[in-house]
Protein backbone atom coordinates (compact mmCIF):
# COMPACT_ATOMS: atom_id res chain seq x y z
CA UNK A 1 0.00 0.00 0.00
CA UNK A 2 1.15 3.71 -0.65
CA UNK A 3 2.62 5.59 2.36
CA UNK A 4 0.38 8.20 1.42
CA UNK A 5 -2.54 6.15 1.51
CA UNK A 6 -1.68 4.34 4.54
CA UNK A 7 -1.04 8.11 6.53
CA UNK A 8 -4.67 8.55 5.18
CA UNK A 9 -6.19 6.14 6.60
CA UNK A 10 -4.26 5.97 9.96
CA UNK A 11 -5.53 9.92 9.97
CA UNK A 12 -8.77 8.72 9.44
CA UNK A 13 -9.23 5.96 12.57
CA UNK A 14 -10.15 2.35 11.51
CA UNK A 15 -13.56 2.97 11.54
CA UNK A 16 -13.68 4.89 8.99
CA UNK A 17 -12.59 2.06 6.36
CA UNK A 18 -16.34 1.00 4.49
CA UNK A 19 -17.98 -2.29 5.75
CA UNK A 20 -20.18 -5.24 4.59
CA UNK A 21 -23.89 -3.74 4.57
CA UNK A 22 -25.02 -5.60 7.64
CA UNK A 23 -21.83 -4.22 9.37
CA UNK A 24 -23.18 -0.37 9.18
CA UNK A 25 -26.18 -0.81 11.59
CA UNK A 26 -25.99 1.88 14.21
CA UNK A 27 -27.96 -0.33 16.52
CA UNK A 28 -25.62 -3.13 16.41
CA UNK A 29 -22.10 -1.45 17.52
CA UNK A 30 -20.84 -5.44 17.89
CA UNK A 31 -21.34 -5.91 13.84
CA UNK A 32 -18.87 -3.66 13.58
CA UNK A 33 -15.74 -5.37 11.27
CA UNK A 34 -13.60 -2.55 12.30
CA UNK A 35 -10.21 -3.25 13.67
CA UNK A 36 -10.36 -0.98 16.93
CA UNK A 37 -14.50 -1.61 18.01
CA UNK A 38 -13.90 -5.31 16.81
CA UNK A 39 -10.96 -5.76 19.46
CA UNK A 40 -12.24 -3.63 22.21
CA UNK A 41 -15.84 -5.35 21.63
CA UNK A 42 -16.80 -6.86 25.63
CA UNK A 43 -20.17 -8.14 25.15
CA UNK A 44 -21.80 -11.23 25.43
CA UNK A 45 -24.56 -11.70 22.59
CA UNK A 46 -26.00 -15.05 22.83
CA UNK A 47 -25.16 -16.90 19.75
CA UNK A 48 -26.64 -20.32 17.90
CA UNK A 49 -26.95 -21.93 14.82
CA UNK A 50 -27.64 -19.44 12.19
CA UNK A 51 -26.19 -16.36 14.00
CA UNK A 52 -23.70 -14.35 11.57
CA UNK A 53 -21.48 -10.94 11.68
CA UNK A 54 -18.61 -9.86 13.93
CA UNK A 55 -19.63 -11.76 17.30
CA UNK A 56 -19.81 -14.70 15.62
CA UNK A 57 -16.20 -13.98 14.09
CA UNK A 58 -15.08 -12.98 17.19
CA UNK A 59 -16.17 -16.07 18.94
CA UNK A 60 -14.18 -18.62 15.91
CA UNK A 61 -11.55 -16.66 16.66
CA UNK A 62 -11.40 -17.89 20.23
CA UNK A 63 -12.49 -21.18 19.74
CA UNK A 64 -9.72 -21.21 16.96
CA UNK A 65 -6.85 -19.92 19.61
CA UNK A 66 -7.95 -22.51 22.19
CA UNK A 67 -7.47 -25.17 19.71
CA UNK A 68 -11.13 -25.93 19.04
CA UNK A 69 -11.17 -24.97 15.60
CA UNK A 70 -14.33 -23.87 14.09
CA UNK A 71 -12.77 -24.50 10.53
CA UNK A 72 -12.32 -21.56 8.19
CA UNK A 73 -13.41 -18.42 10.24
CA UNK A 74 -16.15 -16.59 8.23
CA UNK A 75 -18.60 -14.83 10.46
CA UNK A 76 -21.15 -17.56 9.96
CA UNK A 77 -22.51 -20.12 13.33
CA UNK A 78 -22.66 -23.15 11.47
CA UNK A 79 -22.25 -26.93 12.41
CA UNK A 80 -18.58 -26.93 12.61
CA UNK A 81 -18.35 -24.33 15.33
CA UNK A 82 -21.64 -25.50 17.42
CA UNK A 83 -19.76 -28.90 17.60
CA UNK A 84 -16.72 -27.37 19.00
CA UNK A 85 -18.92 -25.42 21.07
CA UNK A 86 -20.48 -28.21 22.64
CA UNK A 87 -17.49 -30.11 22.98
CA UNK A 88 -15.36 -26.88 24.62
CA UNK A 89 -18.40 -26.34 27.10
CA UNK A 90 -18.23 -30.14 28.37
CA UNK A 91 -14.26 -30.47 28.80
CA UNK A 92 -14.28 -26.76 31.01
CA UNK A 93 -17.48 -27.99 33.36
CA UNK A 94 -19.78 -25.72 31.46
CA UNK A 95 -23.51 -26.89 30.70
CA UNK A 96 -23.54 -27.97 26.99
CA UNK A 97 -25.90 -26.14 25.39
CA UNK A 98 -23.90 -25.84 21.99
CA UNK A 99 -24.62 -21.81 21.94
CA UNK A 100 -22.19 -19.35 23.09
CA UNK A 101 -23.68 -17.55 26.12
CA UNK A 102 -22.15 -15.92 28.80
CA UNK A 103 -20.34 -18.12 30.63
CA UNK A 104 -18.71 -19.88 27.61
CA UNK A 105 -17.69 -15.73 26.45
CA UNK A 106 -15.89 -15.29 29.92
CA UNK A 107 -14.17 -18.85 29.80
CA UNK A 108 -12.98 -18.33 26.44
CA UNK A 109 -11.50 -14.27 27.32
CA UNK A 110 -9.86 -15.88 30.36
CA UNK A 111 -8.38 -18.38 28.34
CA UNK A 112 -6.98 -16.09 26.07
CA UNK A 113 -6.99 -12.29 26.00
CA UNK A 114 -5.04 -11.97 23.13
CA UNK A 115 -6.44 -8.43 20.30
CA UNK A 116 -8.38 -11.01 18.04
CA UNK A 117 -7.45 -9.30 15.03
CA UNK A 118 -4.01 -8.23 13.75
CA UNK A 119 -2.53 -6.40 11.24
CA UNK A 120 0.11 -8.38 8.34
CA UNK A 121 2.42 -6.68 5.46
CA UNK A 122 2.17 -8.48 2.91
CA UNK A 123 5.97 -9.82 1.75
CA UNK A 124 7.53 -9.85 -1.87
CA UNK A 125 8.15 -13.55 -0.97
CA UNK A 126 4.36 -14.41 0.10
CA UNK A 127 3.05 -12.07 -3.38
CA UNK A 128 6.00 -14.06 -5.56
CA UNK A 129 4.39 -17.52 -5.39
CA UNK A 130 4.20 -19.73 -7.05
CA UNK A 131 0.22 -19.58 -7.84
CA UNK A 132 -1.03 -21.95 -10.84
CA UNK A 133 -4.74 -23.52 -10.98
CA UNK A 134 -5.48 -27.28 -10.52
CA UNK A 135 -5.87 -29.36 -13.44
CA UNK A 136 -9.44 -31.05 -12.86
CA UNK A 137 -7.65 -34.33 -13.75
CA UNK A 138 -5.58 -36.50 -11.97
CA UNK A 139 -3.45 -37.39 -15.18
CA UNK A 140 -2.58 -33.58 -15.56
CA UNK A 141 -2.26 -32.67 -12.16
CA UNK A 142 0.00 -36.05 -12.26
CA UNK A 143 1.98 -34.17 -15.38
CA UNK A 144 3.21 -31.31 -12.77
CA UNK A 145 6.35 -31.00 -9.99
CA UNK A 146 3.56 -29.23 -7.55
CA UNK A 147 0.15 -28.51 -6.36
CA UNK A 148 0.70 -24.51 -5.45
CA UNK A 149 -1.95 -22.27 -3.88
CA UNK A 150 -3.90 -21.56 -6.73
CA UNK A 151 -3.73 -17.54 -5.92
CA UNK A 152 -2.30 -14.79 -3.23
CA UNK A 153 -6.04 -14.38 -1.93
CA UNK A 154 -5.74 -18.44 -0.93
CA UNK A 155 -3.00 -18.49 0.44
CA UNK A 156 -3.41 -15.63 3.14
CA UNK A 157 -6.74 -17.46 3.84
CA UNK A 158 -5.38 -20.61 4.47
CA UNK A 159 -2.15 -19.04 6.63
CA UNK A 160 -5.16 -17.26 9.03
CA UNK A 161 -7.35 -19.70 8.74
CA UNK A 162 -9.82 -18.30 6.93
CA UNK A 163 -12.72 -17.95 4.48
CA UNK A 164 -10.93 -16.06 1.30
CA UNK A 165 -14.79 -14.11 1.32
CA UNK A 166 -14.04 -13.07 4.90
CA UNK A 167 -10.61 -11.69 4.05
CA UNK A 168 -12.06 -9.46 1.90
CA UNK A 169 -14.77 -8.85 4.04
CA UNK A 170 -12.19 -7.65 6.68
CA UNK A 171 -10.01 -5.73 3.83
CA UNK A 172 -12.84 -3.85 1.91
CA UNK A 173 -11.37 -1.92 -1.31
CA UNK A 174 -7.52 -3.80 -0.12
CA UNK A 175 -5.48 -4.89 -3.37
CA UNK A 176 -3.48 -7.94 -2.18
CA UNK A 177 -0.53 -7.32 -2.94
CA UNK A 178 3.38 -6.81 -1.52
CA UNK A 179 3.36 -4.31 0.53
CA UNK A 180 -0.20 -3.84 1.63
CA UNK A 181 -0.99 -3.96 4.92
CA UNK A 182 -4.41 -6.45 5.80
CA UNK A 183 -6.16 -6.99 8.60
CA UNK A 184 -6.52 -10.82 9.51
CA UNK A 185 -7.44 -13.01 12.75
CA UNK A 186 -4.65 -13.27 15.00
CA UNK A 187 -4.45 -17.10 15.09
CA UNK A 188 -0.74 -17.51 14.23
CA UNK A 189 0.96 -17.37 18.06
CA UNK A 190 -1.99 -19.52 19.97
CA UNK A 191 -0.54 -22.11 22.18
CA UNK A 192 -1.00 -25.71 21.92
CA UNK A 193 -2.66 -27.04 25.01
CA UNK A 194 0.06 -28.46 27.61
CA UNK A 195 -2.63 -31.16 28.95
CA UNK A 196 -3.06 -33.45 25.15
CA UNK A 197 -2.47 -36.21 25.13
CA UNK A 198 -1.31 -39.04 22.66
CA UNK A 199 -4.60 -40.50 22.32
CA UNK A 200 -7.01 -39.81 19.93
CA UNK A 201 -10.49 -39.92 19.66
CA UNK A 202 -12.78 -39.74 16.39
CA UNK A 203 -16.43 -39.12 16.73
CA UNK A 204 -17.82 -40.09 13.50
CA UNK A 205 -21.25 -38.97 14.29
CA UNK A 206 -20.14 -35.62 15.04
CA UNK A 207 -17.27 -35.30 12.32
CA UNK A 208 -15.05 -34.21 15.04
CA UNK A 209 -11.41 -35.60 15.75
CA UNK A 210 -10.14 -35.11 19.47
CA UNK A 211 -6.93 -34.57 21.43
CA UNK A 212 -7.76 -36.43 24.87
CA UNK A 213 -5.91 -35.16 28.26
CA UNK A 214 -4.59 -37.55 30.39
CA UNK A 215 -8.71 -37.84 31.78
CA UNK A 216 -10.01 -38.44 28.51
CA UNK A 217 -11.60 -35.33 27.83
CA UNK A 218 -10.76 -33.18 24.90
CA UNK A 219 -7.94 -30.79 24.86
CA UNK A 220 -8.38 -30.02 21.65
CA UNK A 221 -11.35 -30.58 18.91
CA UNK A 222 -11.21 -30.33 14.73
CA UNK A 223 -13.40 -30.79 12.15
CA UNK A 224 -13.18 -33.41 9.98
CA UNK A 225 -14.97 -35.13 6.81
CA UNK A 226 -14.58 -38.85 6.10
CA UNK A 227 -16.51 -41.48 3.95
CA UNK A 228 -19.85 -42.38 4.27
CA UNK A 229 -21.40 -45.75 5.60
CA UNK A 230 -21.97 -46.61 1.82
CA UNK A 231 -18.68 -45.04 0.23
CA UNK A 232 -15.45 -46.30 2.15
CA UNK A 233 -16.75 -45.84 6.21
CA UNK A 234 -14.36 -45.39 8.83
CA UNK A 235 -14.16 -48.32 10.77
CA UNK A 236 -14.85 -48.31 14.29
CA UNK A 237 -11.83 -49.49 16.84
CA UNK A 238 -8.67 -48.82 17.46
CA UNK A 239 -5.46 -48.25 15.56
CA UNK A 240 -1.89 -45.75 15.58
CA UNK A 241 -0.12 -43.43 14.15
CA UNK A 242 2.21 -45.15 12.39
CA UNK A 243 4.07 -42.56 9.91
CA UNK A 244 3.64 -38.45 9.44
CA UNK A 245 5.02 -37.05 6.11
CA UNK A 246 4.79 -32.96 5.52
CA UNK A 247 4.39 -31.94 2.11
CA UNK A 248 3.23 -35.58 1.22
CA UNK A 249 2.51 -36.73 -2.49
CA UNK A 250 -0.05 -38.88 -3.35
CA UNK A 251 -0.81 -41.95 -5.01
CA UNK A 252 -3.77 -41.52 -6.91
CA UNK A 253 -5.03 -45.53 -7.40
CA UNK A 254 -8.33 -45.82 -8.70
CA UNK A 255 -8.89 -49.97 -7.69
CA UNK A 256 -8.69 -48.50 -4.12
CA UNK A 257 -11.35 -45.77 -4.98
CA UNK A 258 -15.10 -46.31 -5.32
CA UNK A 259 -15.85 -43.41 -7.42
CA UNK A 260 -12.93 -43.12 -9.62
CA UNK A 261 -13.83 -42.67 -13.46
CA UNK A 262 -13.91 -46.25 -15.18
CA UNK A 263 -10.25 -46.42 -17.53
CA UNK A 264 -8.66 -44.00 -14.96
CA UNK A 265 -5.02 -44.66 -14.43
CA UNK A 266 -2.70 -45.01 -11.59
CA UNK A 267 -0.68 -41.63 -10.94
CA UNK A 268 1.56 -39.75 -8.69
CA UNK A 269 0.50 -36.48 -7.63
CA UNK A 270 2.86 -33.67 -6.73
CA UNK A 271 3.12 -32.01 -3.27
CA UNK A 272 1.93 -29.12 -2.32
CA UNK A 273 -1.28 -27.71 -0.56
CA UNK A 274 -3.44 -28.29 -3.25
CA UNK A 275 -2.93 -32.08 -3.26
CA UNK A 276 -5.62 -34.35 -2.63
CA UNK A 277 -3.86 -35.17 1.03
CA UNK A 278 -3.23 -31.26 1.55
CA UNK A 279 0.29 -30.14 3.86
CA UNK A 280 0.58 -32.83 6.32
CA UNK A 281 -0.09 -36.85 5.94
CA UNK A 282 -0.67 -38.79 9.26
CA UNK A 283 -0.86 -42.54 8.36
CA UNK A 284 -2.48 -45.13 10.16
CA UNK A 285 -2.29 -49.26 11.17
CA UNK A 286 -5.09 -49.99 9.11
CA UNK A 287 -3.72 -50.30 5.32
CA UNK A 288 -4.68 -47.21 3.18
CA UNK A 289 -5.68 -45.00 5.52
CA UNK A 290 -4.70 -41.46 7.05
CA UNK A 291 -5.47 -38.33 9.18
CA UNK A 292 -4.45 -35.12 6.15
CA UNK A 293 -5.15 -32.31 4.95
CA UNK A 294 -7.60 -30.90 2.29
CA UNK A 295 -7.32 -28.72 -0.66
CA UNK A 296 -11.02 -27.63 0.04
CA UNK A 297 -10.84 -26.32 3.33
CA UNK A 298 -14.70 -25.20 2.71
CA UNK A 299 -15.90 -28.28 2.53
CA UNK A 300 -14.19 -29.99 6.15
CA UNK A 301 -17.16 -30.93 8.09
CA UNK A 302 -19.65 -30.66 5.85
CA UNK A 303 -19.13 -32.98 2.85
CA UNK A 304 -18.28 -36.72 2.40
CA UNK A 305 -15.10 -37.60 1.38
CA UNK A 306 -13.57 -41.01 -0.13
CA UNK A 307 -12.34 -42.31 2.71
CA UNK A 308 -9.35 -41.28 5.49
CA UNK A 309 -10.35 -38.66 7.86
CA UNK A 310 -9.76 -34.50 6.34
CA UNK A 311 -9.11 -32.07 8.31
CA UNK A 312 -7.73 -27.96 7.34
CA UNK A 313 -4.13 -27.70 6.71
CA UNK A 314 -4.04 -25.87 8.90
CA UNK A 315 -5.56 -28.21 11.22
CA UNK A 316 -3.60 -31.11 10.22
CA UNK A 317 -0.42 -28.89 10.76
CA UNK A 318 -1.46 -28.13 14.37
CA UNK A 319 -1.81 -31.76 15.15
CA UNK A 320 1.08 -33.00 13.70
CA UNK A 321 2.64 -30.88 16.38
CA UNK A 322 1.14 -32.75 19.42
CA UNK A 323 0.66 -36.28 18.30
CA UNK A 324 3.98 -38.55 17.52
CA UNK A 325 4.55 -41.70 15.96
CA UNK A 326 2.61 -44.09 17.90
CA UNK A 327 -0.09 -42.25 19.29
CA UNK A 328 -3.79 -43.66 19.59
CA UNK A 329 -6.62 -43.72 17.54
CA UNK A 330 -9.91 -44.79 18.51
CA UNK A 331 -12.58 -44.21 16.50
CA UNK A 332 -16.27 -43.74 18.15
CA UNK A 333 -19.92 -44.63 16.09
Amino acid sequence: MPLTRRLALASLGAAALPLPLWARSPAAPSASLAFDPFNAASDAPLLKMGSKGAATARAQILFDRVWFSPGEIDGAFGRNLQRMVRAYQGANGLKETGTVDEATWKALREADSAPLLTRYTITEKDAAGPFAKTPTSMAARAELKALPYASLSEALAERFHVAPAFLQQLNPGVKLAAGAEIVVPNVLDSKAPTRASQRLEIDKAEHVLFVLDGDGKPAAGFPISMGNEARDPLPVGKMAIKNAVEMPSYTYNPAILKTAPKNAAKAEIPPGPNNPVGTIWLGLTKPHWGIHGTPEPSRVGHDESNGCIHLTNWDAERLAKVVKVGAQVDVRA
